[in-house]
């Protein structure tokens, strides 16, 4: 550990005394399948062909039905632009940690560990910076990192864009207008969270981020070559395989609950590195606190309930028990079996 990071050592063992920290033989990890996700390249969007349009069109629904995960190619976010945004984020997370937990950087945004975690399993060896879309383009949010500024603006637009298209094509499979999800969403509640996994070399249970699922439409991730990312795929942990070129994208637990349960929303976790630090910037689709989230078509799984309902719900759950329930709170008793079924 180095003074950059976060007192995450001391945070693990103050909380978990009853366990022994014990420097971590990589040798000695469980070794998890290796999966590629589905690849889909965005260009056959814009295709003259309508027949590669429908299939491109096609190929991000089912993936969103069949995996709840997807990676996409000709995104629109160039390498240069991915680039620029990685070397601005490494040189915020190495300045002491000190100054991260007590400047206001980024809307004093700033987290780390897992402040109220009573047991490994709720415990994440990660920080992040967690900044809303409204906060991005404020000059007083950078201090003094100010080449931040303009790569984090343009990130978030290219990012923004893309989430937009993706967004509107899954709600028209639903039947909804293209412009629903733009008119739903709210750059007051959509945000970036830059993540950085600091190496952890004293076990393997240790979980970067915990398992969890994904409280918005919709997240796109632009993560390094280090890997980590993991997500339940028939009712097994597999790991996800870094494409340099490719951007993830996942759906969220709004998605899963407007879609009836077509589209997915899968538990995923970051596992931790022994020797590597790991860095990803997360975009989350999200809508404004007040709108209404009901099913595309009856019967419904789900009960109708707003954005700052699920969320304060969700808050409430973690500040009690440590673990987020999610959807399962919001189902419509007697109908969870519908959640096996697919869109017609």
């Amino acid at each position: 550990m180095t003074n950059s990071d976060p007192p995450l050592l001391n945070h693990y063992g103050a909380l978990f005394s009853s366990h022994s920290p014990q420097l971590d033989d990589p040798k000695n990890r469980l070794l998890i399948e290796e999966c590629q996700l589905p690849l889909i390249d965005l260009s056959g969007l814009s295709n003259h062909d309508e027949t590669v349009r429908r299939a491109c069109v096609a190929a991000i629904c089912g993936a969103s039905s069949e995996w709840g995960f997807f990676q996409v190619l000709n995104h629109g976010i160039s390498p240069q632009l991915v680039e620029k945004m990685r070397s601005e984020q490494v040189k915020l997370f190495k300045i002491p940690f000190e100054r991260k937990a007590s400047c206001g950087l980024l809307n004093n945004s700033y987290r780390w560990g897992s402040p109220r975690a009573t047991c490994p399993k709720q415990f994440s060896w990660s920080e992040a910076f967690h900044v809303p879309l409204t906060k991005v383009s404020d000059e007083a949010c950078y201090g003094e990192f100010i080449s931040l500024r303009a790569v984090m603006i343009e990130f978030a637009a290219a990012m923004s864009k893309l989430a937009g298209l993706l967004g509107s094509i899954l709600t028209a499979n639903l039947g909804h207008g293209k412009e629903v999800i733009k008119n739903l969403c709210d750059e007051g509640t959509c945000f970036l969270r830059l993540n950085h996994y600091p190496a952890c070399p004293i076990s393997p249970e240790i979980l970067g981020l915990v398992c969890h699922t994904d409280s918005d439409f919709l997240t796109i991730l632009c993560q390094d070559q280090v890997g980590g990312l993991q997500l339940m795929k028939d009712s097994k942990w597999v790991t996800v395989k870094p494409n340099r070129d490719a951007l993830i994208v996942n759906i969220g637990d709004l998605f899963q609950a407007w879609s009836n349960g077509v589209y997915k929303s899968v538990e995923h976790k970051v596992v931790t590195n022994a020797k590597m630090e790991r860095y990803s910037i997360a975009y989350f689709l999200c809508p404004s606190y007040d709108s209404s989230i009901g099913s595309f078509k009856e019967p419904s799984i789900y009960r109708k309930f707003t954005f700052r309902e699920y969320r304060d719900q969700v808050q409430e759950d973690v500040r009690k028990t440590g673990y987020k329930v999610g959807l399962p709170r919001f189902l419509v008793s007697g109908r969870g079996d519908l959640l096996t079924g697919s869109m017609e």
